[in-house]
């Protein structure tokens, strides 16, 4: 079965998203809509799309199934209810939305009209940390004790000076953590559950923004583990992004979005031990994203990553279950990012309140 998909937003990620989505032998890009004509009107053609700089007059466009969104993401929810009032199937870029108020009135829109929505955090369909999902859930590494994110990217002034969302509450509803760091934030949550209490500091060390460029949290998860979280754009010249986790059994290392090291008492995982994983080319996406080139123009080279995501959310759509990440799951890591910016705010540790139950 043909699924057509529109491109909506126009920009850089929506680049990738057309041609993760063109690299799919059931998925056909349709449409293409963007502020930016001329933008638009090359991607359109490039992929025999229709090209949009009317968003009503492209989720009329048919045929259409499936809307990739990567508009700023302060008008995710705004877009996300347009094109489920449209009857389409939603694949919206991290984060969701920047507030889990707009979020949660997202997600009465999209049950009310019956539409799948997904979103783009493709760590959840990467092999490598689908290896260490399943370690940690059969035990291998113990319980969880300790962890460390490091998110120590660098953008240049001009990332934010030319740009007319990035930097600012309204459009990215934040910075380090709501726009580079929420992958990781994400990570965390998959990988060792939801987290109770944070305590952080944020603040714009070195760029002229509104939002923070410097973040360090100190997590306290509902199992009884603990984590720190940084993350930057401020750390020149940019560095691999890791994480590492300590269970009472041993520790695995993760760098971009691949096993770096496993660190085990019990016997080794099959096909992974002491080094480094089977190369898998998602780690270019990340090494690309601490700085150099596309840490101003935002263009993933490779699309594999993507590419997964729109695979699991085909299959999702064939078999009539939620994709790998749905909108609850899309959830967590702003209401987590909320309670971090809270924390900043008042000085004090700050209780993440859970979503209601599934």
């Amino acid at each position: 079965m043909i699924r057509h998909v529109g491109i909506l937003g126009g920009g850089g990620i929506s680049e990738t998203h057309a041609r993760a989505a063109a690299a799919l032998p059931d998925l056909r890009v349709a449409a293409v809509c963007g502020r930016d004509a001329a933008r638009v009107e090359a991607l359109a053609a490039k992929h025999g799309a229709a090209p949009f700089t009317d968003v009503q007059a492209f989720l009329r466009h048919r045929p259409l199934d499936i809307v990739a969104i990567g508009t700023p993401s302060g008008v995710h929810a705004n877009d996300i209810e347009a094109a489920a009032a449209h009857g389409l199937h939603i694949l919206c870029e991290k984060p969701l939305d920047i507030s889990t108020a707009r979020i949660d009135r997202m997600l009465d829109a999209v049950g009310r009209a019956g539409v799948t929505l997904g979103v783009f955090f493709q760590d959840r369909s990467t092999p490598d940390l689908l290896e260490v999902k399943d370690a940690l859930v059969a035990g291998r590494l113990g319980r969880p004790i300790l962890a460390d994110a490091r998110v120590k990217w660098y953008r240049p002034t001009e990332y934010y000076a030319q740009s007319l969302w990035r930097g600012t509450w309204a459009l990215d509803g934040g910075g380090a953590l709501m726009n580079q760091g929420i992958h990781t934030v994400d990570l965390l949550l998959w990988l060792l559950g939801d987290v109770r209490r944070v305590y952080a500091r944020t603040l714009a060390a070195l760029h002229a923004i509104e939002v923070e460029d410097t973040a360090v949290a100190v997590l306290e998860f509902a199992s009884g583990a603990v984590a720190t979280l940084e993350a930057t754009t401020a750390a020149w010249p940019g560095y691999d992004r890791r994480v590492a986790i300590s269970g009472t059994l041993g520790t695995v290392v993760i760098e971009q979005a691949r096993v770096a090291k496993w660190d085990l008492r019990a016997p080794a995982l099959d096909g992974a031990s002491g080094g480094a994983a089977a190369a898998d080319p998602v780690g270019a996406n990340d090494k690309g994203a601490a700085a150099g080139p596309s840490a101003s123009t935002h263009v993933v080279a490779d699309a594999s990553a993507h590419r997964r995501v729109f695979e699991d959310f085909v299959s999702a759509l064939d078999a009539g279950r939620p994709p790998r990440v749905d909108g609850r799951e899309g959830r967590r890591s702003v209401a987590l990012i909320e309670a971090i910016y809270a924390s900043s705010r008042s000085g004090q540790p700050v209780d993440v309140i859970p979503d209601e139950p599934r």
